[in-house]
C-alpha cells in the first residue's frame, strides 16, 4: 500500500520561499506530483514529475515559481516555492497516480498524503 507523507509547510511573508517535501512508501512505480486546494476552491494540479526525474507538467500559475525535483533513492519529492503569493495560500497534497502516469489521472483512485498547510500573507 502506498503512503505519502508531506512535510515543510508553514506561513511565509509574500516573495518568501518554502519546500514542501513528500516521502513515498509503498511502490510508487511511476510519475508524481503535488496539487493544492484553497478555500472555497476545487483541487487543483500543479506540477508533476516522471519517475526518472524529470518534470512533466506545470499548472501555468506555478511555472516560473515552483520547481519540482525527486530523489528517487530516497523515493522522496519536493516542491521548491519562491516569490509566493497569497493566492498561493492552500492545503498542499502530494500526489502519485494509480495508473504510473500523470496523463491517466483518477483523483478518486489515486494516491493521496494528508496534506500540508502553506499560508502566504500580504
Amino acid at each position: 500500500q502506498v503512503q505519502l507523507v508531506e512535510s515543510g509547510g508553514g506561513s511565509v511573508e509574500a516573495g518568501g520561499s518554502l519546500k514542501l517535501s513528500c516521502e513515498a512508501t509503498g511502490a510508487v512505480i511511476g510519475d508524481m506530483g503535488w496539487g493544492r486546494q484553497a478555500p472555497g476552491e476545487q483541487r487543483k494540479f500543479l506540477v508533476t514529475i516522471s519517475k526518472s526525474g524529470e518534470a512533466n507538467y506545470y499548472d501555468d500559475s506555478v511555472k516560473d515559481r515552483f520547481t519540482i525535483s525527486r530523489d528517487r533513492a530516497k523515493n522522496v519529492i519536493y516542491l521548491q516555492m519562491i516569490d509566493l503569493k497569497p493566492e498561493d495560500t492552500a492545503v498542499y497534497y502530494c500526489w502519485a497516480p494509480l495508473s504510473g502516469t500523470y496523463k491517466i489521472m483518477t483523483p478518486e483512485y489515486d494516491y493521496w498524503g494528508r496534506g500540508i498547510q502553506v499560508t502566504v500573507s500580504s
